[in-house]
């Protein structure tokens, strides 16, 4: 059915309608970033504000019929957030503390969840399985948005390494928390409830992450030695084979594509597919958030759901916002203190695991699919409108606690220390020692003070190195294919 916006312009030709609606989701979300950029908020947030505003309980842009065809975005959105998720899981420094972080991440996810489902179900008193399932999604945490703040504070130390190893891991746990709880919620509903219903989606995730595996070292070989351009073609490829699969098998790809990258980066040690590929997907993860907006029932906050509860969603909303943090920060200090990690890891590792957006919207998606009707929609509503406030207060909370780590500082003598004199040297004066302590600091700075900077670099120079073989052939000398085009001088 067209909305009145359609109607009025004569749009009415099937394609044409679904061009014009991907080119309004592209184009608002676009313009909502320039005002959340001003206030300092993540892009995430400008994403779903601008779906909310263009869907249709606002001012009604997009039919419904083009907002339920694209329900493959969800799938595609999170296969490329898994598979750049993927880069952190380098077996050199797993070894050094992974038997840590494994220990911290299953106190904060499992804490946060099991508080969630106490509140949701003994306090609130929502339906079991509708409890179930939103305590597993309460376990992941959104890892786009730590590394984003890690990246704009060029902060680093042990600190840094275990928040990204914790961030990686955790969802992990959540997707594996996740397969329990949907599965045993569809066992409860249908009254079929016994053991090979949790343990089946169990062994599927298990075949997927080893079938992921299969993929990354497919992947290795299929770009050895490969034209730059054809890297991003095959790398997409396999990827949305991938999805195709999990699709095939109704799973999650989450965890398959996150042993695909993780097998890859163990390999190869590329990281520059990595950055090609990150700078290329935000129109993906655009469309993926502005359509999660779209679903979002702004009426549905103010109403009760009978199919969960006597509690209005806005409630419940608030709550799962508040229980969740107060699960991550315990579940990180508690963990921390099992595992006597530093004190300054310990105290503020938590502030860092708010974020919640990217994997917990995707897997609402799915499990709004896999719950259908009113617990669905209930669930899809909640997430979103509690990721919407955790990427407001989230990157500030994850840049609050690696300064407080020392992670990073603005101050001069924690950048560069006054250099301590060799035994049997002069002093040296106030302007020599400055002088030394601004040579340390130049020594540190970054290439450019773009986060972004390396994904595009990466992405620009495999488009000059194509651009060269293709000059190289027409003009009857062609090159190597591997031939490396000069870098562009940035300004």
């Amino acid at each position: 059915m067209l909305t009145p916006f359609y109607e009025a312009l004569h749009i009415t030709d099937t394609v044409s309608v679904i061009i014009v609606s991907i080119a309004l989701m592209l184009i608002c979300g676009f313009v909502v970033t320039r005002i959340t950029k001003r206030l300092r908020l993540p892009n995430v947030t400008a994403y779903i504000v601008a779906g909310i505003l263009i869907g249709p309980y606002c001012l009604n842009l997009v039919p419904k019929g083009v907002v339920s065809g694209m329900d493959f975005i969800a799938d595609i959105a999170l296969a490329f957030i898994a598979f750049s998720t993927g880069e952190f899981f380098k077996f050199d420094t797993l070894k050094k503390s992974g038997a840590k972080v494994v220990v911290i991440t299953v106190f904060e996810a499992v804490l946060a969840s099991v508080l969630v489902f106490i509140m949701s179900y003994f306090v609130l008193g929502l339906e079991l399985n509708f409890s179930i399932v939103l305590a597993a999604l309460a376990s992941a945490t959104a890892p786009a948005s730590t590394v984003m703040t890690i990246r704009q504070t060029h902060a680093r130390g042990d600190f840094v390494d275990t928040l990204l190893q914790v961030v990686a891991l955790d969802d992990v746990v959540g997707l594996v928390a996740y397969s329990v709880a949907i599965s045993v919620a569809l066992a409860s509903a249908t009254g079929a409830f016994h053991a090979a219903s949790v343990l089946k989606p169990l062994a599927v995730n298990v075949l997927v992450f080893l079938l992921g595996g299969l993929f990354g070292v497919f992947l290795k070989l299929l770009l050895h030695k490969r034209s730059t351009d054809n890297r991003l073609i095959v790398s997409v490829a396999l990827l949305f084979a991938f999805c195709g699969i999990c699709a095939m098998l109704d799973v999650s790809p989450l965890l398959g594509c996150m042993s695909m990258g993780m097998i890859y980066i163990n390999l190869t040690g590329d990281e520059r597919l990595f950055q090609q590929l990150n700078y290329f997907n935000p129109p993906i993860l655009l469309l993926f958030f502005v359509r999660s907006g779209l679903n979002f029932d702004l009426g549905a906050l103010v109403n009760t759901s009978e199919s969960i509860g006597a509690t209005p969603l806005l409630v419940v909303g608030v709550l799962y916002f508040l229980v969740r943090i107060i699960g991550k920060y315990a579940g990180a200090f508690f963990g921390c203190l099992v595992t006597k990690k530093d004190k300054k890891v310990r105290n503020f590792l938590g502030l860092a695991l708010i974020p919640q957006a990217g994997v917990a919207i995707g897997l609402a998606a799915t499990g709004a699919r896999t719950l259908g009707g009113e617990p669905g929609k209930a669930l899809e509503t909640i997430i979103l409108a509690s990721s919407v406030l955790y990427e407001l207060i989230g990157p500030a909370c994850a840049k609050l606690s690696l300064y407080l780590s020392g992670s990073y500082s603005n101050k001069l003598e924690d950048l560069a220390p006054i250099p301590e004199a060799e035994p049997g040297e002069p002093p040296k004066s106030q302007v020599e020692l400055l002088i030394e302590r601004i040579q340390t600091i130049q020594q540190e700075l970054p290439k450019h003070d773009n986060p972004y900077y390396d994904d595009e670099l990466a992405f620009t120079q495999a488009a000059e190195e194509h651009a060269a073989q293709m000059e190289a052939v027409f003009s009857g000398t062609p090159g190597p294919m591997n031939a490396v085009a000069p870098r562009r001088k940035h300004k």
